[in-house]
């Protein structure tokens, strides 16, 4: 079973890439975040095109922000949307989505920002994290929480560390709610597997930061101890990320069981650029 989450940034602009790529890597299921449409939308644009290459979905969307999405071959059963006892900023939103497939129970996530450590909006993710903790604490071993999680587990899954100095994404508190969930068991496979490796999935639009491999890894795939044992690749389809009018993130797809392009990675085609020499500014620090 091959599964997949990619952080489209709009499904609706991403269409003329998002179809391709599913018959390219036909992945058996795909979480999506940030797809940016209400559930009437999204149907109305792929739901026909999606059901004749197989897939089944389960959606939890808004118009204009956030959306949430899991598209799968291998069975859909006991769709779950949202988070029990979950905060609002201030009302519900559109961040998580959970079905089981293929015997698996999946997450599809799109954690809240942050956006400025301190602020309002950084204690609701901490408390949204927590809420997540809790159901998967309520739910089987036999499950993949992924999407896109807005942190870095480490300093070496950023760039550098210096950049990154007061801003989300790599605090402390934000980095224990993330090994608070990984406590209940749920192993980090792409790094389990690529140790040592520089493996990121998301590349701001600006400055070209992509072109210099000035990246981040926030987009993850944490698998509960049944299925982390299934894994036989992980791995960053960066070739989702090139091109014109990409996501600025790139797909993280996993195969269980057996793996169809082989034991590849952990970037696919590797960058040609590697770490920084100097301390490079964020644009959104400029």
């Amino acid at each position: 079973m091959r599964v997949a989450t990619w952080n489209v940034n709009s499904v609706k602009q991403r269409e003329p890439r998002l179809l391709p790529w599913l018959d390219q890597r036909a992945p058996d299921v795909v979480c999506l975040q940030e797809t940016k449409l209400t559930d009437e939308a999204f149907t109305d644009l792929l739901g026909a095109k999606l059901a004749d290459r197989g897939y089944e979905v389960a959606l939890s969307g808004e118009g204009r922000w956030n959306g949430v999405a899991i598209l799968s071959r291998v069975g859909l059963d006991d769709v779950s949307v949202g988070l029990a006892n979950a905060p609002g900023f201030p009302h519900q939103e559109a961040r998580a989505v959970a079905a089981t497939c293929g015997g698996v129970r999946v997450h599809s996530l799109y954690v809240p920002n942050g956006r400025v450590p301190g602020s309002d909006h950084y204690e609701y993710k901490l408390e949204w994290l927590a809420a997540l903790r809790a159901v998967v604490a309520a739910g089987p071993p036999e499950v993949i929480v992924c999407g896109d999680m807005n942190i870095a587990p480490t300093d070496a899954d950023v760039f550098d560390p210096a950049a990154y100095v007061g801003q989300t994404h790599v605090t402390a508190p934000e980095r224990a709610a993330l090994a608070d969930l990984q406590a209940l068991g749920l192993s980090d496979v792409v790094r389990d597997r690529w140790p040592t490796e520089t493996v990121f999935t998301y590349w701001d639009y600006r400055a070209g930061m992509f072109h210099q491999n000035l990246g981040m890894r926030i987009d993850l795939v944490l698998a509960g101890a049944p299925v982390a044992s299934r894994v036989e690749a992980a791995w960053v389809d960066r070739h989702a990320r090139k091109g014109t009018g990409p996501s600025d993130h790139a797909p993280v797809i996993v195969d269980l069981d057996e793996a169809p392009d082989g034991d590849i990675g952990p970037v696919v085609p590797p960058p040609s650029a590697g770490r920084p020499r100097r301390t490079v500014r964020l644009p959104q620090a400029r």
